[in-house]
């Protein structure tokens, strides 16, 4: 992995030791600290300041496709290609519990506080006091065979599942009620947690594969397959095309500000301020 400068494209940090390829990336809210997991089934820590790896989390049977930290990160969580979703104590280096074993490979987590409507179930045993930030929330998980599921992340019980399409890619939370998730054959899903019977809606712009989700401001932001970035605002009626389709996947976008940076698979990060746009 390279941390590099934003503002000149400096590489400022290289950081080695995962054996195969690195799926997935991201900051601790610190920005100080970076999570990692790649098809050697290992979760990784790495200080951002020297590049060393300061814990190596091992567990999964099979590559890791997500993470996400919860709250300010003394836990975070992972996904795999073994079907399950993992919760990990940074400060002892150990799994806290397997919070779900979909059977089928999860392509994606997201974590979020749950609306205060919504049960979560209740625990079969007491939390560990290692668990930091876990009550009130439910993990989103992404599912390889075509199923969105919502788990309470303390509890470990199933709070919905849903059927789409095709498989589910990515998920992410617009709020503590609305969610978003995309397929495999390019539809974005949005539900309501609360009931998740039907979708509120469904946006379908190509049959390219979504592969990455992003809240952003009023909206929501999604890369796809076919190399297509774009920005649906308020009230999903809005949409504004940042690239189109010239065939090389866009396999994820971040934001900092009003600047957006896509990562595709040209090899090449880009960066688009949206005061230009």
């Amino acid at each position: 992995m390279k941390i590099w400068q934003a503002a000149n494209g400096e590489i400022r940090r290289l950081l080695e030791g995962h054996v195969y390829d690195v799926n997935c990336c991201r900051f601790f809210p610190s920005g100080l600290v970076v999570l990692s997991g790649g098809m050697d089934a290992q979760l990784k820590i790495w200080s951002a300041e020297d590049a060393s790896c300061v814990v190596t989390f091992k567990g999964h049977k099979g590559g890791i496709l997500d993470t996400a930290i919860v709250d300010r990160g003394r836990n975070v969580l992972s996904c795999s290609r073994d079907g399950t979703a993992r919760l990990w104590d940074c400060g002892k280096s150990a799994c806290l519990g397997v919070i779900a074993d979909c059977g089928s490979p999860v392509n994606g987590i997201a974590v979020g506080t749950a609306d205060d409507s919504l049960n979560l179930g209740t625990p079969e045993n007491p939390p560990s006091e290692r668990e930091i930030g876990t009550e009130g929330k439910i993990l989103l998980l992404a599912r390889e065979d075509k199923k969105l599921q919502g788990v309470g992340l303390q509890s470990r019980q199933p709070v919905f599942l849903f059927v789409g399409s095709d498989a589910f890619n990515c998920c992410t939370f617009l709020s503590s009620t609305y969610i978003l998730a995309g397929t495999q054959d390019g539809n974005i899903y949005q539900l309501d947690v609360r009931n998740t019977n039907a979708p509120i809606q469904v946006i379908h712009r190509s049959g390219a594969p979504v592969l990455s989700l992003l809240p952003y401001q009023d909206g929501f932001i999604a890369s796809q397959g076919d190399g297509t970035c774009f920005i649906l605002q308020q009230d999903l009626d809005y949409v504004l095309d940042l690239t189109e389709a010239d065939c090389d996947p866009m396999y994820k976008v971040a934001s900092w500000e009003k600047e957006i940076y896509t990562c595709c698979r040209d090899g090449i990060v880009r960066r688009y301020q949206l005061s230009d746009l």
